[in-house]
């Protein structure tokens, strides 16, 4: 299934995709895409809803995140093989982890606003998996058990604040809309396999990272298990899985974005996302 949230910020209703693409409201049988509605028994019961009974959704309304209610939004640094070499990074011999702020969520084509003082907003399309069920202590062979699925997660970032403001990641990356989620959530059955997507992301037309998932160092299932063993994974938590090459730090020299960019990305068969960034007033 593609499930997402449509409507007014604040104000979403969940819905799913049929196979014509139409948006079919589910307000009658869950309320929202959030907590146990991502259990995989409730993923089950939606599954076997007749798609073409429920209510055609008119217009075209705004798709919100995903995902709501997301308690932690978890990413990995340096995880694909070719990304760290464009940084001059070395891979490292443990998941780099930091946080994202969920504050920093916002829907796939929502403006994405620059910080004030920012200098070095820069873009990263990734892959999102978004926990289904509570796990701690999981193994990597049990890990796929506690996924409900994946959706394309774009990790803004701003350089300067990341890395040279003192302290750690967290303040280049959680600034407010420096999470565009969605624009569907894709549950796992439908991904044969998370290790070998395309993605692709563009910046004002031109494409800047032509990647796939074929060359993360730690694949999902072993993010899973590895972070498990330090906090419980909850549902509706997201794991921003890390980038391939592309991102503006590595150009030669570096590029930037600045207010009036528009920057497109996607994943094979989860999607795309579309922002206009502009300045935070």
């Amino acid at each position: 299934m593609k499930l997402l949230r449509y409507g007014d910020a604040g104000s979403e209703r969940p819905g799913l995709i049929d196979a014509d693409g139409t948006i079919r409201d589910l307000s009658a049988h869950v309320a929202d895409i959030a907590g146990t509605t991502l259990h995989p028994a409730s993923l089950d019961m939606l599954s076997k809803l007749d798609a073409k009974s429920l209510p055609a959704v008119s217009g075209s309304p705004r798709i919100g995140a995903c995902v709501a209610g997301t308690g932690k939004f978890i990413c990995i640094g340096l995880n694909y093989s070719d990304h760290a070499a464009e940084t001059g990074a070395t891979v490292p011999p443990e998941p780099i982890i930091f946080m994202k702020a969920s504050s920093a969520i916002v829907g796939p084509d929502d403006d994405v606003l620059i910080p004030r003082g920012s200098v070095k907003t820069d873009w990263e399309v990734e892959l999102g998996v978004v926990i289904g069920k509570t796990a701690k202590y999981v193994s990597e062979a049990e890990a796929f058990d506690y996924v409900a699925g994946y959706c394309v997660s774009h990790d803004v970032s701003e350089r300067a604040f990341q890395a040279e403001r003192q302290g750690q990641w967290t303040k280049g990356k959680s600034c407010d809309t420096f999470g565009p989620i969605g624009p569907w959530l894709v549950t796992k059955d439908e991904v044969k396999d998370p290790q070998n997507l395309p993605m692709w992301l563009k910046v004002n037309g031109k494409t800047m990272q032509n990647g796939s998932t074929k060359t993360m160092v730690y694949g999902v299932a072993y993010l899973v298990s590895y972070l498990s063993q330090f906090m419980s994974l909850h549902p509706g938590d997201i794991i921003s899985t890390g980038t391939p090459p592309g991102v503006g730090l590595g150009m030669k020299p570096p590029v930037f974005l600045k207010a009036g960019d528009v920057v497109e990305l996607g994943i094979e068969g989860m999607g795309t996302q579309k922002q206009t960034f502009r300045a935070d007033v």
